[in-house]
């Protein structure tokens, strides 16, 4: 069974429509952890939208399971990264304009930076995970920009219509994810997954993690986080 990391982004999301102080994104790790989170991610944006630089703070010193920061590749953040030193690091693309993240990194069109970036990390202990698209030139980049792991963005396949699109976008994260494991790096897969669509892609062949944050957070303000988290791994867990 994948592990799974709850991303509670969107608990600061709240809070940070009061600029005020709850609801707490640390106690939202801790309700998390409760409810079986194998990781807990935050993404770390440049413009600080959601989560904040304390936020990470505190979270590196109080969450009982690793910590996932995602980022660009940023000097200002990498250096917050070197820094804290989460257990490991998720490289992203990161737009002002947009909503929530748009797709994958291009690797190949940026493997100068990236490289030096992923090199700095690893040398400071901190694993290295590329967020791509399932696109095997990607793969290939992020091998090459030496990262330990890919994360398969999720997005095109979690809103593809039953059909023809939908197994087009599964095939395309499955032969993506073979690759992956070709390769020698770890494979792990999010964006857009919900405690339906989840069973699909926790069917893949050894993949290691899925992040999940929106879902998770969406049905916690229902029946609690904890519980919300619990769904998720029996979600993950009923697959053939």
């Amino acid at each position: 069974m994948a592990k799974l990391g709850v991303n509670i982004d969107h608990v600061a999301t709240l809070r940070q429509a009061r600029q005020g102080t709850e609801p707490n994104p640390v106690w939202a790790a801790v309700e998390a952890e409760l409810g079986g989170a194998d990781l807990i991610t935050v993404h770390l944006r440049e413009d600080r939208r959601h989560i904040r630089d304390r936020d990470v703070e505190l979270l590196r010193h109080t969450v009982q399971v690793p910590l996932n920061l995602e980022m660009a590749a940023l000097d200002e953040i990498v250096a917050i990264a070197l820094r804290i030193k989460p257990a490991m690091a998720t490289l992203v693309p990161e737009k002002r304009t947009e909503v929530t993240t748009e797709g994958g990194l291009d690797l190949a069109a940026n493997a100068p930076t990236i490289t030096t970036v992923v090199g700095k990390l690893t040398d400071a202990g901190i694993k290295c995970s590329a967020f791509i698209d399932a696109d095997l030139r990607q793969v290939h980049a992020a091998q090459q920009a030496g990262f330990a792991i890919c994360e398969l963005h999720t997005g095109p396949y979690a809103l593809a219509v039953a059909g023809s699109a939908y197994d087009r976008e599964l095939e395309r994260i499955r032969a993506a994810g073979e690759e992956i494991l070709n390769c020698g790096m770890q494979l792990n897969a999010g964006h857009g997954l919900n405690y339906t669509n989840v069973q699909a892609i926790a069917r893949l062949p050894h993949l290691s993690e899925l992040h999940i944050g929106h879902a998770i957070v969406s049905r916690a303000i229902f029946i609690g986080l904890r519980d919300a988290v619990a769904g998720m791994k029996i979600a993950i867990s009923n697959v053939d």
